[in-house]
């Protein structure tokens, strides 16, 4: 499993290696209006997607064989309230020097009705600020993001404009 969001500071399912990786051909873009987790229809608040274009570093996650049905069934759960995203296997390179691996990965489905695709900085700042949902205020999932992205070595100009506007 690769992680670039939420996943990479709370995963929520067991695993027995926790790396530093990188996907080549999608980016870490705050494009999805959540009306579930960080939001409501009514307020929808921003979370992370996987965008095509560029590349993302992140964490992957191995999962022992005897957990893969749990841990799919509770990614599932969690990632696809909305059927926002678009599970798919992709190439990770691992960045510890091990070969590449092929891991799940969500993508987010540019067709999809909460696909906010690019926003300006104020207008990503007003449904970040505005944004409450099951899991909590929209602002702290930018900031504990940006917080787990400071930890890997990974800076992100916008994010880290949102998180210093929303603490």
């Amino acid at each position: 499993m690769f992680g670039y969001g939420s996943l990479m500071w709370r995963p929520g399912f067991r695993f027995v290696e926790r790396v530093p990786a990188r996907i080549a051909g999608l980016h870490r873009s705050l494009c999805v209006y959540s009306h579930v987790h960080r939001g409501t229809p009514e307020r929808p608040g921003l979370v992370l997607g996987l965008d095509r274009g560029g590349s993302c570093r992140g964490i992957l996650f191995r999962v022992d064989a005897a957990h893969h049905d749990e841990t799919l069934a509770y990614l599932r759960e969690r990632e696809q309230a909305t059927l926002v995203y678009r599970e798919e296997w992709r190439r990770v390179r691992r960045l510890d020097g091990h070969p590449p691996v092929t891991a799940l990965v969500y993508v987010v489905d540019r067709l999809h009705r909460q696909y906010a695709g690019a926003l300006s900085r104020e207008a990503l700042l007003e449904h970040v600020r505005q944004g409450v949902g099951i899991s909590g205020p929209n602002p702290d999932y930018v900031t504990q993001t940006v917080e787990e992205m400071e930890r890997q070595g990974i800076r992100d100009a916008t994010l880290h404009w949102l998180a210093s506007r929303c603490s």
